[in-house]
Order: C-alpha cells, then structure tokens, then sequence
C-alpha cells in the first residue's frame, strides 16, 4: 500500500527520572531531509534518533523536536561558586567600609550575582537516555505511519479512478485512430474532384498520398507503451516499498506519449481525447507528488 509524505505523529517516554516527549511532522520533498530541535542534553544521540527515523520513512522534510519534561532537577542541579561568592562578598564588605556607607549584604542580593549559582547537568547515564528516546521516537513513528496509510490510501483510490478513466478514454482513442485515415481519404478525393472538374484522377497517387498520411499519424506504438505505462503504474499502487519517485517517472513517460500523439494528431475528436488525457495525467501527477 502506497503512502503519504504529509504526517504527524507524537510519542512520550517515562523511565526513571528522564522523560522526553517527542513530535515528528512531515512534508512533500524530493529525498529524505531530517531534522532535529533538541535540548543540549540529547545532541549526542542525534545521529541515532536519524538513523532511527532514516529507516522507516524514506522520502520528505521531516521534522523532529525533542522537549524534555518538567523533571530538569534529574539532569540538571545548582552549583554554589564559593570562591566567587567569597570574592564578591569581600568586595562588597570594602565598599561597605568606605566612609559613608553603611548597611547589611542581604544574602539574596549576594546570590543573584552573576555564576555565583549556576546549573551544572548531572551524571545520567547514556544507556537510559538512549532507550528513553528510542522509546518516545518509536511511538511518534508509529502515529506518523498510521498517518501516511491512511492518507495514501486515499489517493490510490483516487489514482486508481483516475487510471479507469484513462483506460476508458483510450479505447476511444483507438477507435478513432483507426478511421483518421479513412476520413481524410473520403475528404482528400472529394477535394480532388472539385479541383480536376471531371478529370480523371491517378488511384495510385491518392493511395501513395494515404499511405503517406497513414504513416505520418499512426500512434499505434504511442498507444502500446501508454497501456504499458499503465500498467506498471497501476502494479505500484499496491507495493509496500516507497514508488513515489518511479511513480513521477511513469506519468513524465505518460505525458511523453499523450505529447505524441497530440503532435501527430489531425482530428479534432481525436485532440479532445489527448487534451483530456492530459488534463487527468496532471491531477495524478499533483497527487505523485505526495507520495512516498
């Protein structure tokens, strides 16, 4: 079953005194471009929450952002610069002893100054860290995939409509094709008549002319590698495996011969028939573009 870029999925993981919630959102993009907004705390464990993500969805902008819960004080704590402390208050006592100045240091005061108090992480070993996050990604993945079917599901139903039709319009096409050349020979001898007034035309001219404008509008082998295209095309609706990019290649194909055969076309009806096979191939192509 085909699958959609477009997704989001959210996971959460509580073990011990680590809690991370982590939130993936997806768009259309050509290849695969992860990326990831994260506490200082996970950095080292990008490269695995890439490679984690890398094999599970192939294609598309994703987004990642990793917040660690309202727990701080089990990887962070506050740490007292004593000897900074001691310089600042033995500043503050000289100026208190300066002539005019008077009054206490309010602790407060002392321990608002700049690195007197700082946050320092904790020691958190890096084994709990790395299942807690593999944890909340394997969640957030699973939401996302459930996501991407349900929406690619979707558009290969209205692809596969689409396909219908455009298996229907080319059975019309291949009527018409095959009495082009009788029609423009019915029209080229009445035009012959009218021009010789009576006089007696060469049959062996006018069949050679036929041949000639047979051979010129013949899209015979366009229409074979068309319903071939097809085909394949409908054969990828129901893989498994990402097609978007081999999807888009079929319809740049199927634009190629409806192309061609709209060039060598010389009747109206038949025309119609090309403009409306392309107008379906660039609503399938719209929705190629969302694809896995």
């Amino acid at each position: 079953m085909i699958k959609s870029m477009t997704g989001y999925g959210r996971g959460q993981s509580q073990r011990d005194n680590l809690s991370f919630t982590i939130e993936i959102k997806a768009v259309n993009h050509r290849y695969a471009d992860i990326n990831i907004k994260a506490p200082r705390l996970v950095a080292p464990f990008e490269a695995q929450i890439k490679k984690q993500v890398g094999t599970v969805l192939k294609r598309g902008k994703i987004d990642i952002y990793v917040t660690q819960n309202n727990n701080a004080q089990a990887t962070v704590k506050p740490v007292v610069n004593k000897s900074l402390a001691a310089a600042y208050l033995e500043a503050l006592q000289e100026i208190r002893d300066l002539d005019g100045v008077s009054g206490e240091i309010p602790l407060a005061y002392l321990a608002a100054l700049p690195d007197v108090i700082k946050l320092e992480d904790v020691s958190v070993v890096e084994e709990e860290i790395s299942a807690s996050l593999e944890a909340a990604l394997t969640q957030a993945l699973d939401a996302i995939i459930g996501m991407r079917m349900v929406e690619g599901a979707a558009t290969g139903v209205d692809m596969q409509e689409r396909l219908l039709l455009l298996k229907e319009m080319m059975s019309g096409i291949e009527a018409q094709a095959a009495s082009v050349p009788l029609e423009w020979q019915r029209k080229l001898t009445e035009r012959l008549a009218r021009l010789q007034n009576g006089a007696e035309m060469d049959p062996q001219r006018i069949a050679q002319e036929i041949a000639i404008f047979a051979d010129r509008s013949d899209i015979s082998e366009e229409l074979v590698r068309f319903r071939s295209h097809l085909e394949q095309f409908s054969e990828l609706l129901t893989c498994a495996e990402p097609v978007g990019r081999q999807m888009d290649f079929l319809v740049q194909e199927l634009n190629r011969e409806a192309n061609t055969m709209g060039s060598k076309s010389n009747d109206a009806i038949l025309t119609r028939y090309v403009v409306g096979l392309k107008s379906e191939l660039e609503k399938i192509r719209e929705q190629v573009q969302n694809i896995e």
